[in-house]
């Protein structure tokens, strides 16, 4: 066994690391500067751990974006010097986010560090990202990332020992004695575990006598982590062709892709849908936690009414015959299509902030079993983090079991409880002073009581304001506060307008405008929600002020 001595490295605060609602995401360019990834993963150690920091297991893995391996190699070093006992690394530094999840609970480990900036861009011009999940596998709460952040402001110096080095590309555990402790590195497959995990959840058989009874699929891994568990779970274990799955290969700028799975971003996937020779297509974003789910002739599930058909077909899943369901919940910007469904099954259902931590907490506390975000983010109480190919799979088998397209199932949904039009516009990279300011005058419309039951008209609609408030959350768990978490305008109807900043950028800021509306008519449920919604775009736009502030014209996404 190899002996070492760590050191320590005097350094200063580095202004600006304050983890967002996923960790902390900037350019690589940054993250390359002098003592800026050791400051944060050390501070991140400190307040992560504290006192179960010595003698501590943490897992390691990330989306194979550029400087995933540098940093990868940064954090052993690092990590050895602070007293760490072991570390669960993937082999090449690769493993999904939901995959690092389920390694850090099957292994009952401390926690875990994910290298991921989820579906922004990659490479050496991009964008990079740091995060902490904590011991139940999910990312760390705001109490703990606060903690982090001032730590950062105060640091003086860092701990790393500069000649360990570990060969992540070997399989099998690696042994070092530093300053007179043991320390061990573990690569392990970073598919074998979690795809082991989803035949316990799911009927594969099932599953791959649905592909072999003539389904044809078409599942997309934009070149991010999530290529290799594609191709074990839907070409070896569910007997898919080869050329059912594309962009399989993890490369560390996505292959010039935006690993994002959305209409815009994932268009190649919604070109061949199109063209109806697939029955069902799926995308996944770089580090393999998001997805978009089409039909056939590119019929597009939105991420609020796939969490609202799965709600109402868990019995489909063998996961939830032995567990059985706790409880439902959404993000506050997510429609409420789940909620119809928590109504007619006498399940709690709950609104929580944007955000997967505040997930967790429910999950931990036995409250809930399903959940997901706008977003494309879908999951459930199996781990602790959204998992896109575990929406794949849960929806491949809600059709195993009623037989019936995508389509058919959707519009059977919207028979049963009708539809929640649903659109998000995303401003991507706007100026952050005229945002702000947008936001700060929103805030005090919301908080001006004398809107209320004011009438707004477009397109020969009228619409009648019934409430509005800067949306605010407490936990029925642990009874945490989390304040100022979106605007909120909602109408007598139950239409919704919400306005966001969104906190997963890594410059400017993104403004993301979600527009709902409500119809029980079935006439009106094949009517596309652009047009369906269009009055309540433009009321939206009138009171916010956005292209007037912005000078944005148009969004840089719809979905």
């Amino acid at each position: 066994m190899s002996s070492f001595s760590s050191s320590n490295v005097s350094t200063s605060p580095i202004e600006g690391q304050k983890p967002g609602t996923s960790g902390l995401r900037k350019a690589v360019k940054v993250y390359q500067q002098q003592n800026y990834t050791e400051n944060f993963i050390q501070c991140t150690l400190l307040a992560g751990l504290g006192d179960k920091l010595v003698g501590s297991t943490l897992v390691v893995g990330g989306d194979g974006r550029y400087y995933c391996v540098d940093a990868t190699r940064r954090i052993i070093k690092i990590c050895a010097a602070n007293g760490v006992s072991k570390l669960i690394v993937s082999q090449n530094g690769l493993m999904s986010t939901p995959a690092v999840s389920c390694v850090i609970r099957k292994y009952k480990t401390d926690g875990g560090i994910i290298l991921t900036a989820s579906h922004n861009p990659g490479g050496p011009n991009a964008d990079f990202g740091i995060k902490f999940n904590t011991a139940n596998g999910g990312p760390a709460p705001e109490s703990v990332t606060d903690a982090i952040f001032e730590l950062t402001k105060t640091i003086t110096e860092y701990r790393i020992c500069h000649s360990l080095e570990a060969d992540i590309t070997r399989l099998g555990i690696q042994t070092f004695q530093v300053d007179g402790r043991d320390f061990s590195v573990e690569v392990i497959d970073p598919v074998k575990d979690y795809v082991d995990y989803m035949k316990e959840i799911f009927d594969f058989s099932l599953i791959g006598q649905l592909l072999s009874d003539g389904l044809n699929v078409l599942i997309n891994a934009m070149n991010g982590v999530t290529g290799p568990y594609v191709k074990k779970i839907f070409v070896d274990e569910l007997g898919a062709q080869k050329s059912n799955v594309v962009n399989c290969t993890p490369l560390e700028d996505f292959g010039g892709l935006h690993p994002d799975p959305n209409l815009t971003y994932a268009a190649d996937l919604v070109n061949e849908l199109a063209k109806g020779h697939h029955g069902f297509g799926a995308a996944f974003d770089g580090d393999g936690d998001r997805n978009m789910i089409l039909g056939q002739n590119a019929f597009f599930i939105t991420p609020s009414d796939l969490l609202a058909v799965l709600a109402d077909n868990l019995d489909c899943i063998p996961y939830f015959k032995k567990t059985g369901v706790k409880g439902y919940a959404r993000s506050m910007p997510t429609s409420g299509a789940v909620d119809r469904v928590a109504k007619a099954k006498k399940q709690n259902c709950y609104e929580v902030p944007t955000g997967w931590k505040f997930f967790g907490n429910l999950m931990d506390a036995g409250r809930l079993s399903l959940c997901g975000e706008e977003s494309f983010g879908t999951g459930s109480d199996h781990i602790r983090e959204k998992d896109g190919l575990w929406a794949a799979l849960a929806w491949l088998s809600v059709m195993a079991n009623k037989k019936k397209s995508v389509e058919e199932i959707m519009k059977e949904h919207w028979k049963k409880y009708g539809r929640n039009f649903y659109t998000r516009y995303d401003y991507e990279n706007c100026e952050s002073t005229p945002a702000n300011q947008m936001m700060e005058n929103l805030n005090k419309f919301a908080s001006d009581g004398s809107h209320i039951g004011q009438s707004y008209s477009s397109g020969g609609k009228t619409y009648t304001l019934a409430k509005a408030d800067n949306f605010a959350y407490t936990d029925p768990v642990d009874g945490m506060v989390s304040k100022n978490q979106g605007i909120r305008i909602i109408f007598s109807d139950d239409s919704r307008i919400i306005f966001r900043l969104s906190g997963t950028g890594s410059s400017g800021s993104t403004i993301r405008m979600y527009i709902e509306g409500y119809e029980a008519d079935p006439a009106m449920f094949s009517l596309d929600s652009q047009d369906v919604l269009k009055p309540l775009i433009e009321i939206a736009l009138r009171i916010s002020q956005l292209r007037e502030l912005t000078g944005r014209q148009e969004p840089t996404v719809i979905t």
